[in-house]
């Protein structure tokens, strides 16, 4: 790319002050490309003046690509607003301004030279449709200027010796959000220190459950009654307060970062499709633990495809009969309770037939993990992400009382699950931030205390600009997450929002992971370091909570329509 615009220092010790008026006029000629990206999607996909989901997926690069471009905008936008914000503040700093130019060189120049939709797949904006024409606003003189000199070698050092003089914070750079939150962030980010990373480690390595105490110290910290209201039980909190716990559980470990999301999987669907009987049965259980629910959705064949599923639901007076399979079952041996998806209508074949159960059953033991009548599982062994366990789980006739059909009526379990996918979606984006942080940690320990050479690694600056990098995209993914969040507190629709958070993050957390064991070298590839278990954790954020390709899919869908 051409440039004819006003470098940027290079040391890094004394920024700009046009840093955000630079930065703030590169938003608006991104829109720009990005309105043509959606009008030349949009030509090629288009049948009978309809948008077709078939075309949709004969072009699925394209499609997907426009997705990772309005998600790179999206992030932008949200990194203007929070230096902003910041600045008024006074909380602009050194080292938030850093992240704010790196972030913006760094990701101007991948919407122009291209993407990483993963590793070996790069989206190039003519991969979408358009000409190099099209392609024009980006040569605004603040976009020449910002991927000229904002992604530095020395703007990345500079962010890093930053980064060691205040290693005590907990985030690197101001994270935006309010004090009240970020108390919150100080008493998790203790327990997980204390209570948390000692151990994680070990549960990985011997595969075992997380235990029942650290389960219970969290329900007395109000984790899994975070946000059902007072009302029934819970706290009351925001979503904005979930991802604060969510990211400093799972910075400790990913499993015990991930336990609430049953809960909150299980009172979202409660809440928004429950009756107010069964909201005032189940609320207040989940929110002190005394219920612990698992998410039962998931069939061998389906995958993805929810509208397929084929475990039945037949009526058997008042009650139910439940016969079929499920996989990829979280923590399902332990749990008292099951959101358990089946079809009610047998002559549907689609989503329209399908009812959402709270299916009761008794906790297992490791002997006997499954003694409910009409019941069967087994376990599935996996890289990370064990703390919990996975398993494959068979129904044979098994019983459910006629009162846990969630909400009494038949056939609306699929809309009552797509209204928690933006809750859920967020705080699995909480998660890929937790999971990149602490990659982050343990790399920049290993590259200070590493001598190599005469020297520390972190000296390199290879290694260095490795680090300084993961600091930038954790906050470039944390703000599209909080912003997401905070849509969802306002009440508004943030489906879109929430998609592209969980898009990044995972995007996010396995770069980070993988950058992370670079950092150790052979010694990140033995067991007995925690990167190695980090690095098997972050791989199941691209998967879980909707397939990074499926995310891609459906954001694109809603960018059309």
């Amino acid at each position: 790319m051409a440039h004819d615009g006003q470098d940027l220092p290079h040391s890094g010790t004394a920024i700009l002050p046009q840093l955000l008026t630079l930065t703030g006029q590169s938003i608006a000629p991104l829109e720009a490309v990005l309105e043509k990206a959606k009008q030349a999607l949009r030509d090629q996909v288009t049948q009978d003046g309809r948008v077709s989901g078939a075309l949709i997926e004969a072009n699925q690069t394209a499609a997907h690509g426009l997705a990772w471009l309005a998600t790179y905008v999206e992030s932008l936008r949200q990194m203007q607003a929070w230096s902003e914000r910041l600045q008024s503040e006074g909380k602009f700093g050194e080292t938030e301004q850093l992240i704010h130019q790196i972030a913006f060189g760094e990701y101007l120049w991948q919407i122009y030279g291209g993407i990483p939709m993963n590793q070996g797949e790069i989206l190039r904006l003519q991969d979408i449709g358009l000409t190099q024409d099209d392609m024009r606003d980006m040569m605004a003189p603040a976009i020449m200027t910002l991927t000229q000199s904002g992604n530095t070698q020395a703007a990345r050092t500079r962010l890093v010796e930053l980064m060691q003089e205040h290693s005590a914070n907990i985030t690197v750079g101001t994270s935006g959000l309010d004090d009240e939150l970020e108390m919150v962030r100080e008493q998790f980010r203790r327990f997980s220190v204390d209570k948390v990373e000692p151990y994680a480690h070990d549960w990985h390595l011997k595969d075992e459950l997380i235990p029942i105490e650290i389960i219970n110290e969290l329900a007395e910290m109000g984790v899994f009654g975070l946000t059902i209201p007072e009302e029934y039980g819970g706290f009351g909190m925001s979503k904005s307060a979930m991802c604060v716990v969510s990211e400093e559980l799972s910075r400790g470990y990913i499993g015990v970062g991930s336990l609430g999301t049953r809960s909150e999987i299980a009172a979202e669907l409660i809440l928004c499709g429950g009756t107010e009987e069964q909201k005032q049965k189940w609320l207040p259980r989940l929110s002190s633990a005394e219920t612990l629910p698992t998410a039962v959705f998931t069939e061998p064949n389906t995958g993805s495809d929810l509208g397929s599923l084929r475990t039945r639901a037949v009526k058997d007076g008042d009650d139910y009969r439940i016969t079929g399979n499920k996989t990829w079952i979280t923590h399902a041996a332990r749990t008292h309770i099951m959101t358990l998806l089946a079809r009610t209508d047998p002559a549907t074949s689609d989503y329209k037939g399908l009812s959402m159960f709270l299916a009761e059953k008794e906790p297992g033991t490791d002997d006997h993990p499954f003694p409910t009548e009409g019941m069967t599982g087994g376990e599935i062994e996996v890289l990370g992400y064990r703390g919990m366990k996975e398993y494959e789980l068979g129904f044979d006739n098994f019983h459910v009382k006629g009162e846990n059909l969630l909400g009494g009526e038949e056939g609306k379990g699929f809309k009552q699950l797509m209204e928690t996918f933006e809750s859920a979606r967020i705080q699995t984006a909480a998660r890929a931030i937790g999971v990149a942080q602490s990659a982050l940690d343990v790399a920049m320990q290993y590259a200070i205390d590493r001598k190599q050479f005469g020297k520390s690694l972190i000296e390199f600056p290879r290694v260095s600009g490795k680090l300084a990098m993961m600091a930038v995209e954790i906050m470039v993914a944390r703000q599209l997450t909080y912003f997401s969040a905070q849509e969802k507190d306002a009440g508004r629709r943030c489906d879109l929002e929430a998609g592209m958070a969980k898009l990044l993050g995972a995007r996010v957390a396995w770069a980070a992971a993988d950058n992370g064991l670079q950092v150790h070298g052979g010694n990140g590839f033995a067991l007995e370091y925690a990167i190695s278990r980090i690095l098997c954790d972050a791989r199941i954020l691209n998967i879980f909570e909707g397939a990074a390709e499926i995310q891609a899919q459906v954001i694109a869908r809603r960018l059309l329509n």
